[in-house]
């Protein structure tokens, strides 16, 4: 039995806290989980920090393997998340069919929560969104920033803020919310999670086996039920 350690994004937590338990039932390994935002990762990473197996968008991986971080092989790929719009659960769903309703949604509501630009990529992305549709000054005073891992998701079902935008995955089982809808093709944007191992790993056999194990065919349906669709990159 040995005890894998991994870094991970909030995003694919949902299929990962129903698969891990089956891995760990077969293999005898223990699996132990550190959630944080990818910027909170890098940060461990480039300290110094190695965990056996990380868990991020693909082009965070990328740039790791690139700088020796990370092993080319083995790695995977989990699939890909978009974003979506959320409510409480029991509020009137806002109209964000297209871009044009989707500027208006935002700036007819009381609130706005979305994860900090600086800490995650779907907050880049909402962050150019808002530059893109000429709403960013706009926003500002009704706009919070909190990831989802740090209680945003939370600010919806307590009524603090009116509308949340998240990856679906870190949404889709919280309890108290609606999903809305995913943001407009015009403005979406596809994350695509991915596994990899650091060069330094202390259990590079046992993390390449969760690899496969996560990405087996088999598990698709988790993934899929998780807020994840099918990925090639």
């Amino acid at each position: 039995m040995t005890d894998i350690r991994i870094y991970s994004g909030g995003a694919p937590k949902e299929a990962l806290n129903v698969l891990t338990p089956q891995f760990e039932a077969q293999t005898g390994h223990k699996v132990h989980y550190t959630y944080a935002v990818i910027s909170e990762l890098q940060k461990k990473l480039a300290a110094g920090d190695i965990p056996d197996m990380v868990v991020m968008p693909v082009p965070a991986i990328d740039a790791l393997v690139k700088v020796g971080t990370l092993k080319a092989a083995p790695r995977g790929v989990l699939g890909s998340v978009g974003i979506g719009v959320i409510v409480r659960a029991g509020a009137p769903h806002p109209d964000i069919s297209t871009p044009e309703a989707f500027k208006n949604a935002l700036l007819k509501a009381r609130s706005v929560v979305h994860a900090n630009p600086n800490a995650t990529p779907s907050g880049v992305h909402l962050d150019k969104v808002e530059q893109q549709l000429g709403i960013a000054e706009a926003l500002k005073p009704k706009l919070t920033l909190s990831n989802a891992l740090d209680g945003g998701v939370q600010r919806i079902t307590s009524g603090e803020a009116e509308i949340g935008i998240y990856p679906v995955s870190e949404v889709i089982s919280v309890k108290g919310i609606a999903l809305v809808g995913l943001l407009p093709p015009a403005l979406q944007s596809l994350i695509v999670y991915g596994v990899a191992v650091p060069s330094a790993s202390a259990a590079p056999e046992p993390a390449g086996a969760f690899i496969a194990f996560l990405t087996d065919d088999a598990h698709r349906s988790v993934w899929e039920e998780a807020g994840f669709e099918p990925a090639n990159s």
